[in-house]
């Protein structure tokens, strides 16, 4: 169970999908093997007011954290869209400031290609940071380039200023982007998080009647409530999977030379 935050998200929904609707069985199997005065109206009481204490705290965790992987995602896509934005910037001040920019905005349009494969394969479902930021040869290039731009006049002056800036915010996103981790829930809260779905599972099938229907209706129940441990690992893994941030418009961002 340790290694569950290795597993995509499917995966892992499915199996503590698995292991909640195993709690169905369970209370099925401990209905027909407990004595007759252990399942006393006293006894339905006491359960149903534990199993309600449960399902409180389990519909708040789960609602803090569907709500923190959103806001997550959310950070994540605006950090790419300020990513962009930084590199079109950093373009149009370099464009301004002469033909003579012309080999640093070629090495930035060949160094956006590899930020974004960079930031996609270091944020990807399988990826583990373990080894320290390294900066591309593309990076470097680019801020020696444009420390190295000679300036003729108060506007070429105040261009590279302001070209220095952008790519000086241009890093600080960067490094924001791969310091953050991908997984929204730590392994010990998932596992106590499914504990608690299987036991309030247990508790509805102690008590309930076997027959198809109700069958039918807490598998239903188990599947919308793995569904929404789906949800909260997707949006933690915002680089991959079903809601993956598109990296085309980081990639399309530059027009290429002379167009």
């Amino acid at each position: 169970m340790l290694e569950i935050l290795t597993m995509s998200p499917l995966l892992t929904s499915s199996v503590a999908f698995a292991i909640i609707f195993a709690g169905v069985f369970l209370g099925m199997f401990m209905r027909r093997r407990l004595p007759g005065h252990h399942l006393s109206e006293d006894t339905k009481a006491v359960v149903r007011l534990g199993t309600g204490l449960i399902s409180t705290i389990a519909a708040l965790v789960l609602g803090l954290l569907i709500s923190s992987a959103n806001s997550t995602y959310q950070t994540q896509i605006a950090e790419v869209e300020q990513l962009t934005a930084n590199v079109v910037l950093l373009d149009r001040t370099l464009a301004l400031y002469g033909s003579e920019t012309d080999p640093v905005r070629s090495i930035l349009r060949k160094g956006v290609t590899t930020l974004a494969d960079r930031i996609w394969h270091e944020n990807g479902s399988g990826s583990r940071k373990v080894e320290p930021f390294v900066e591309s040869d593309a990076s470097e290039l680019l801020y020696r380039g444009i420390f190295k731009l000679s300036q003729q006049d108060e506007t070429q002056r105040f261009l590279q200023a302001r070209a220095i800036e952008a790519v000086t915010d241009l890093g600080k996103t960067r490094l924001l982007i791969f310091a953050q981790t991908s997984s929204s829930i730590p392994t010990p809260f998932l596992v106590v998080l499914v504990f608690w779905l299987t036991m309030i599972f247990v508790s509805f099938s102690l008590f309930a009647d076997v027959n198809a229907t109700s069958i039918t209706a807490l598998c239903a129940f188990a599947l919308s409530t793995s569904a929404a441990l789906f949800l909260i690992l997707e949006l933690g893994q915002p680089f991959t999977g079903l809601m993956r941030i598109p990296s085309e418009s980081l990639r399309n961002a530059l027009t290429p030379m002379g167009s």
